[in-house]
């Protein structure tokens, strides 16, 4: 009888260690972030304001993967990803330039928005996918920065 009131209570003051294990999705998280700061991408949780026209609400705050960009011509976008592989603009314009087509149409799903300002160009993901996905997406800002 002893024995088991002892059992009980260490598992009673043991159990809260169990909360503080990280989750399976927390840790593939984790692990992305880890490997695209190996590969020299930066990332912030950015907030975001979402249009009303998109098939979804993704999440805000956002996983923003980003590089600073390079050159002197500098024109700024936002597309974002309405529907899989339907890239269009703030008005709902789909998007015809080719260069960019390239590289969009090898994105996940779950990419949101990539947009390019004066300073830096970012890419609003989802953070659902494999390495291999991250690759792709660091390869996407390499090329357009």
């Amino acid at each position: 009888m002893t024995v088991w009131i002892v059992v009980s209570i260490l598992l009673v003051v043991l159990s809260p260690l169990a909360w503080l294990r990280p989750s399976r999705g927390q840790s593939g998280r984790m692990s992305l972030r880890m490997e695209a700061r190996r590969i020299g991408l930066s990332m912030q949780l950015a907030p975001q304001e979402w249009p009303h026209w998109l098939s979804h609400e993704p999440p805000s705050p956002c996983a923003q993967y980003h590089r600073p960009r390079r050159g002197t011509q500098r024109v700024c976008w936002s597309y974002w990803q309405k529907s899989p592989g339907v890239w269009v603009n703030q008005w709902q314009e789909p998007c015809e330039d080719p260069g960019l087509l390239i590289h969009f149409e090898k994105l996940p799903a779950n990419l949101y928005k990539v947009e390019a300002d004066k300073q830096m160009i970012a890419a609003y993901w989802g953070e659902k996918g494999e390495v291999e996905v991250l690759q792709r997406i660091d390869a996407l800002l390499k090329a357009l920065a």
